[in-house]
């Protein structure tokens, strides 16, 4: 990997993988507030993209490098996030038994575990004006429908980390110590070892 970016950012790139674990965990499972993963994407894309180079000590060196170790770490950071996110949904949309509480009605009698249920449960929480303006009326529709808006959610939060893992080695690009700036970084020709 050190061809194309630094062992730093190669580093920072996992740390990301685990920052995106945490944010998906807590607000799908732990504190289930869907909208605030979206609100997260583009900080944690810039928060990456700036460690990635400060981790690989990137104080000198071509800006194509420092956007290159940005996008490694922004982009492993979002592929983790939006995979997370749509595994998620994948397990909740397919293990779907129509259980409810009773303040909720109680149980989704008669229907088929998975889209069935979902379904049905929209349908019960009043959402048929919505999904009929939209044209759907089957299950199987409703799936389709379903799935192009997870894919629209998961590719937008996917956009928005990576953007912001570019955004971030900008930002370091600028903002980096200027004496140093012709000094090599850790493990490059002339730089000093890698501990």
């Amino acid at each position: 990997m050190s061809r194309w970016v630094d062992r730093g950012a190669v580093y920072a790139g996992w740390v990301g993988v685990g920052m995106a674990l945490t944010i998906a965990v807590s607000f799908l499972l732990v504190i289930p507030i869907e909208p605030v993963i979206w609100i997260l994407a583009l900080p944690a894309g810039l928060v990456i993209g700036y460690y990635a180079n400060a981790r690989a000590n990137r104080l000198g060196g071509p800006w194509s490098r420092i956007l290159a170790n940005g996008a490694w770490a922004g982009l492993l950071t979002a592929a983790t996030l939006a995979a997370i996110v749509l595994g998620t949904k994948w397990i909740f949309f397919t293990a779907d038994n129509g259980y409810r509480g009773a303040a909720d009605g109680g149980p989704i009698q008669g229907c088929r575990i998975g889209a069935d249920c979902v379904f049905r449960r929209y349908l019960a929480e009043g959402r048929g004006p919505g999904f009929e303006a939209a044209g759907v009326a089957t299950v199987e529709e409703f799936t389709a429908l379903y799935w192009r808006e997870q894919l629209g959610t998961a590719g937008t939060v996917f956009v928005l980390v990576l953007l912001g893992g570019l955004g971030g080695a900008a930002a370091y690009g600028i903002a980096r110590p200027k004496g140093a700036a012709a000094a090599p970084a850790p493990g490059q020709p002339g730089g000093p070892p890698i501990a």
